[in-house]
């Protein structure tokens, strides 16, 4: 079970720009939503330091979690949501006192590009409607973040009830976007940095802070991380020159 897992992680690490590079690159396991950033930055460091890109595992940050509790190797985790990476605190398979709350995100309503719908998102609003029978596409509501904080700010506002039994739910909030872009959901619910990379969806409406809790990626090394760079290179996500790359993709940075 646990070489199947891990041959997951192998293919999605291969994946990646950065999949065919040397075998002590570090090893990162990223949230779906930090892709287009990240991989900007990882192609930064190679040139910068000239050391191997990193090699980067994009999942939801449930799935990653698991795949750590399993005994995957990674040198880095980075998480959506501080939920998941307080559950690999919890069993002991981060390194304590590296452990830093990185960036913020918003999430936003979405629709495919040429779209109509136009939706005022507010206490009240009547999500059911303005889908007009389609499903609204997310991340999934019980474990990935992106669905967690999209499932707290419909019920804040009211409009759970509605359409709970019409949701398109994915495995990550990357999925939940292409079903958008491709036409196939009138509708979704995404970070604001996802939508902002995806040139066949327009953001229809944008949902208060005060709806959900706090959008917020923790990043820590693991526990088994063998990497002398990957301290390092954890260190690096939070100056300057990483600072824009995240910001240009529409993250606030928290670290400091």
């Amino acid at each position: 079970m646990r070489r199947r897992t891990w041959l997951g992680v192998a293919l999605a690490i291969a994946m990646t720009p950065a999949g065919a590079y040397a075998q002590d690159a570090i090893v990162i396991f990223a949230a779906a939503s930090l892709k287009n950033a990240l991989d900007d930055i990882a192609i930064g460091w190679a040139k910068d330091t000239g050391k191997p890109a990193p090699r980067i595992a994009y999942a939801a940050s449930s799935a990653l979690a698991r795949q750590l509790e399993q005994g995957a190797p990674a040198d880095l985790f980075i998480s959506a949501d501080t939920d998941w990476m307080d559950y690999v605190d919890k069993k002991d398979l981060i390194t304590k006192d590296t452990r830093v709350e990185l960036l913020g995100n918003r999430i936003v309503l979405i629709a495919p590009k040429d779209s109509k719908v136009t939706v005022e998102v507010k206490p009240g609003f009547d999500l059911a409607k303005a889908l007009a029978g389609g499903r609204l596409a997310m991340a999934n509501v019980d474990a990935v973040p992106a669905g967690k904080y999209g499932k707290a700010a419909l019920e804040k506002l009211g409009a759970w009830e509605g359409v709970k039994g019409n949701i398109a739910q994915a495995e990550n909030v990357r999925a939940a976007l292409l079903l958008v872009a491709r036409g196939e959901a009138p509708l979704g619910i995404v970070y604001a940095t996802d939508a902002a990379v995806e040139p066949n969806v327009a953001v229809v409406g944008e949902f208060p802070a005060d709806s959900h809790p706090p959008i917020t990626y923790p990043a820590a090394l693991t526990r088994t991380s063998t990497s002398a760079d990957a301290l390092t290179f954890l260190d690096m996500l939070k100056r300057a020159k990483a600072r824009a790359l995240f910001e240009k993709q529409g993250f606030s940075v928290l670290a400091k």
